[in-house]
């Protein structure tokens, strides 16, 4: 994997070392993956490898909205439980 590759997810806010190495084994190699599965999948499929808390989601959120994870509002944070409920019906 190119270097480039492998840094931009721990440019992304929320995302460290070691959650761009789980995104990576979960196949998502960047930004724009997360985009379009969307974060409730992301977090769906990391979920199915690793224990993950809600924060993941939150982060994973965060990443692409380019806020921390702790200031997710809460009307998108219902919005992201409501559609994983609806996934995991």
């Amino acid at each position: 994997m190119a270097p480039s590759a492998r840094d931009e997810l721990t440019k992304l806010k929320n995302i460290g070392p070691k959650s761009a190495v789980r995104l990576r084994e979960a196949g998502i190699e960047s930004r724009e993956q997360i985009a379009n599965l969307g974060a409730v999948e992301v977090y769906r499929r990391l979920r199915q490898r690793y224990p993950a808390s809600l924060t993941m989601l939150w982060a994973l959120q965060g990443a692409l909205l380019d806020l921390p994870y702790d200031q997710i509002p809460p009307e998108i944070k219902a919005a992201l439980l409501d559609e994983l409920a609806r996934l995991e019906r």
